[in-house]
């Protein structure tokens, strides 16, 4: 390598093994691998194998070598040393490349713009924002951190890698919230103060949210919505004593934003710390199961049922009813709407929509 070459960093495209110098010394010297290998003590496989370039030369051997050739072993080593890093960057260039198609399934420029990853219009840049974002040392591991994101959609059009962008973007953000360790118990306590605060407006009851969650052990964080995502909310345990509830942007109704954190509740109080859940429309036993728990807290069943019995809905009678229960009218609206109890265009004067 030419002094012009260091000086502006000069990378060479192919990693030559040092065992092809040390074949020339042999050519140069009419010297065998046999007789290398006496000289030396190593086997004449182990030879054959370093100039084949598939064993190194350890700081042992360029010790045996400095004495057989009178090169210091430091020539060696570095002719080793690089050898393997020329290699590493030439693989790591390589996964950079394979990595780009997977770079492109992401929303960089939403990433970009909430501040996520650094601005660049190059993929081999993205890529490697991208591996930090995510923490991980390549984008083909997404589907091993964030396996709920590649989960079936409802909706053919989600894109998995983009909520596992929407999920690392809460992951990241519920990293950053101070929170008591989980108790269930407090958790339990605590229903009747979030249902209370389903009759506020979004900024006076989202800090108070926060600060409840937070006492028993559960992050919640609030997450612009990113295109093809399609997502309400998700439930994951960051550790055994703290969960995160996630809560998209995309729905900004009243009643929508309450069944979601409910539903997410759900998770947490009946399912395994070891699941995580993305809300997208797609229905199990375990999605089912969070829907009925916020339906029927939101709403208790018994007395939902003797309401909907008298089929009385006016503005009036779902106000008493919403009052009767403890909840904004808007909830009791949506209920009724997704019952198919009432049009989807009554009363949706009554359902409130965040800002």
């Amino acid at each position: 390598m030419t002094t012009k070459q260091r000086k502006i960093g000069f990378s060479p495209d192919i990693a030559i093994p040092p065992g092809e110098t040390l074949q020339e010394f042999l050519d140069s010297l009419a010297m065998t691998q046999v007789d290398l290998a006496k000289r030396t003590g190593l086997t004449t496989k182990t030879i054959n194998e370093i100039i084949k370039g598939k064993a190194p030369i350890t700081q042992e051997t360029a010790l045996k070598l400095e004495s057989v050739f009178g090169i210091p072993a430091s020539f060696w080593n570095n002719l080793e040393a690089n050898y393997q890093e020329t290699r590493a960057r030439l693989q790591a260039e390589k996964d950079i490349e394979d990595e780009t198609a997977i770079a492109l399934l992401i929303p960089y420029p939403e990433l970009a713009r909430r501040g996520f990853v650094k601005p660049t219009r190059k993929v081999k840049e993205k890529v490697v924002n991208l591996r930090q974002f995510f923490g991980i040392a390549s984008l083909n591991y997404i589907p091993d951190i964030l396996p709920v994101a590649f989960r079936k959609h409802a909706k053919a059009s989600n894109s998995h890698y983009a909520l596992a962008s929407w999920i690392r973007m809460g992951e990241l953000l519920a990293g950053d919230i101070e929170t008591q360790n989980f108790n269930e118990k407090k958790l339990k306590e605590m229903m009747p103060k979030f249902k209370d605060l389903t009759m506020l407006e979004a900024s006076d009851f989202i800090p108070r949210l926060g600060e409840l969650c937070a006492s028993c052990g559960v992050a919640l964080v609030i997450v612009p919505h990113l295109p093809k995502t399609f997502a309400h909310g998700a439930t994951k345990w960051l550790h055994p004593l703290k969960a995160m509830i996630q809560l998209s942007t995309r729905y900004q109704y009243a009643d929508i934003f309450w069944f979601s954190f409910f539903h997410e509740l759900g998770h947490i109080m009946l399912h395994s710390k070891k699941e995580a859940f993305a809300e997208t429309g797609e229905k199990n036993t375990k999605e089912a199961e969070a829907d009925q728990f916020a339906s029927d807290y939101l709403i208790p069943n018994p007395k939902y049922k003797s309401f909907i019995s008298q089929n009385i809905f006016t503005r009036n009678s779902i106000k008493q009813f919403a009052d009767e229960v403890g909840i904004d009218p808007g909830i009791v609206v949506g209920r009724l709407h997704h019952d198919q109890k009432i049009p989807w265009s009554g009363f949706q004067e009554m359902q409130r929509k965040f800002s």
